[in-house]
C-alpha cells in the first residue's frame, strides 16, 4: 500500500516483528518482499508500532490477524480477530467516517456479527469484506497486481462509502483492469474458502488418481498433461505429490467443512473431509516407498531429505508435508538429514533423530536413500552422477514430480515418484 502512493502504519502485538520490520529485516523469506520493504521505509509513507493508539486518525483499517485451526477443533479460531477489533474500536470514535476492511479468512457469517459489534460503538464506521488472495512466494506480485478485488458490503448508505474508499485504496489496480466484484458480506467470505478449498480439491484428485495409476502401471504425469489440455479442466494444480499444506489451505479447507456442518450443507462437509484424508495419506505413501526400498527396518538408515517448507520459495514450514514425512522417518529410527535453502533457518534444531544440513551436499552424504520433497529450482538441475558419488544407496523419491526419471534411471539410480514411471 506504501508503495501505491498511501501513508500506512502497520500494527502488531508481537514486538520482535514490529523491530524487525521497522529495521528493514523481513521476518520470513518471501521473494522481492525485503526490498519492497526498505523502499518503502526509504519513502516516508510507512511505519509499524505495537501501539494501537497509533491507528487513530486512518481512514482504512486493513484486519490482517490470522484465523488458525482451533485446539481440539477443524473450525476456525478467531479470537485474534476479535481481540483485533476490541483494542481497534476505542480509536474508531469521531464524527469522521472510517473503514474497516476485513482481510481475515473467516467462517461464513462472521463479517455480519462483526459490524453488530461495530455499530453502537462506532456509527460513522462501515465494515468492508475485502478477502485476500495472496500466494506465498507471490505475495509481492499478488498485492500490486491482483487478479480480482471482491467487497463484501454491508446494507444501506454507508456501504456505498466504504466501497468508494477502497475504491480510492485499489485505484491503480482498478486502473489496470483488475476485476472488481462487489457482493454481499456472506458471499465474499465464502469466496476465499472456495477458492482454496477448490484448489486443494484438484489436488487431492490428482493424488487419488496417482494411486490407482501406481497400481495399474499407469503414468499420472501423462495423464494430467492429457486431462490438463481440456480448457474445462486446465493443467494447473494436476502435479501428482505428497499434497498441500502451509497455513491456509489445510485450515481453510476445514474450517469450511465445519462450517458446512453447522449450516446443514453434510454432502459438502463430506466431500472436504475426503479431500483431507486423501491429502494426508499422501505422506504415508511416501514413508511406505522408503521401507519398500531400502527395507522395513530403518534404524539407523541414513535417508537425505532435500526440502522442508511446504512450498518453494516460502520458509513456511506450518503443516508441512516435507517436514510431515522427515518426521515419521525419524519415530521410525531413521537418521534424517533434512536441508532447505530458506526454512534451514527456521527448523528445530533439536528433534530426535533429525539433523539440520546446510547444503545439498551434506544432506545427502552416505544416505541410502534420497527423497526431493520440495520443489525448489535448486534441486530440479541436480546431476545424479554427482550425487551417486556421496550416496551409499541409488534410492531417489521424487514427492514432487520435480525430475526426470529417465535422466535419473540412465545414471544407476532407482527412481520413484507418486504414480510416475
Amino acid at each position: 500500500m506504501a508503495k501505491l502512493g498511501h501513508t500506512v502504519t502497520g500494527i502488531d502485538v508481537d514486538t520482535r516483528k514490529i523491530d524487525s520490520l521497522a529495521a528493514g529485516e523481513a521476518p520470513f523469506h518471501e521473494p522481492g518482499f525485503t526490498e519492497l520493504l526498505r523502499s518503502s521505509l526509504a519513502s516516508g509513507r510507512l511505519a509499524f508500532s505495537a501501539n494501537m493508539a497509533d491507528a487513530a486518525g486512518h481512514d482504512v483499517h486493513f484486519l490482517c490477524v490470522g484465523t488458525p485451526q482451533a485446539p481440539g477443533s477443524p473450525a476456525a479460531d478467531l479470537r485474534y480477530v476479535h481481540a483485533a477489533i476490541g483494542a481497534l474500536t476505542p480509536f474508531l470514535a469521531g464524527p469522521d467516517p472510517t473503514v474497516v476492511a476485513g482481510k481475515s479468512t473467516v467462517p461464513v457469517g462472521t463479517a455480519r456479527a462483526l459490524a453488530d459489534t461495530l455499530r453502537p460503538t462506532s456509527p460513522n464506521v462501515t465494515l468492508v469484506w475485502n478477502p485476500e488472495f495472496l500466494r506465498e512466494g507471490f505475495a509481492v506480485q499478488d498485492t500490486l497486481q491482483p487478479d480480482r478485488i471482491v467487497y463484501g458490503l454491508g446494507d444501506g448508505e454507508t456501504a456505498r462509502g466504504g466501497a468508494d474508499a477502497l475504491d480510492r485504496v485499489y485505484a491503480h489496480a482498478l486502473s489496470q483492469g483488475t476485476p472488481k466484484i462487489e457482493t454481499d458480506y456472506e458471499t465474499a467470505e465464502l469466496v476465499k474458502v472456495s477458492a482454496n478449498s477448490f484448489l486443494a480439491l484438484k489436488i487431492s484428485f490428482i493424488n487419488g488418481v496417482a494411486r490407482v495409476c501406481d497400481a495399474a502401471g499407469a503414468n499420472v504425469a501423462d495423464l494430467a498433461r492429457a486431462i490438463g489440455l481440456d480448457d474445462r479442466i486446465g493443467k494447473k494444480f494436476l502435479r501428482s505429490g505428497i499434497g498441500f499444506g502451509g497455513g491456509c489451505l489445510p485450515k481453510d479447507l476445514r474450517a469450511f467443512s465445519a462450517r458446512a456442518t453447522e449450516l446443514g450443507a453434510d454432502g459438502l462437509a463430506d466431500l472436504l473431509d475426503q479431500v483431507d484424508r486423501i491429502n494426508l495419506s499422501q505422506r504415508a505413501w511416501v514413508v511406505s516407498l522408503v521401507t519398500h526400498g531400502v527395507g522395513p527396518d530403518l534404524a539407523g538408515v541414513p535417508i537425505g531429505v532435500l526440502g522442508a517448507a511446504f512450498k518453494p520459495e516460502t520458509d513456511d514450514i506450518r503443516d508441512s508435508p516435507a517436514l510431515a514425512v522427515a518426521t515419521a522417518l525419524a519415530t521410525r529410527g531413521a537418521a534424517v538429514r533434512i536441508y532447505d535453502p530458506a526454512a534451514g533457518r527456521v527448523l528445530p534444531t533439536d528433534e530426535p533423530g533429525i539433523t539440520v544440513a546446510n547444503s545439498v551436499e551434506s544432506a545427502v552424504r552416505d544416505a541410502r536413500a534420497v527423497l526431493v520433497l520440495t520443489e525448489w529450482d535448486e534441486f530440479v538441475p541436480l546431476d545424479p552422477t554427482d550425487l551417486a558419488d556421496l550416496t551409499t544407496g541409488r534410492l531417489i523419491i521424487d514427492g514432487r514430480g520435480a525430475l526426470d526419471p529417465a535422466r535419473w534411471r540412465d545414471a544407476g539410480w532407482d527412481y520413484r515418484g507418486l504414480g510416475t514411471r
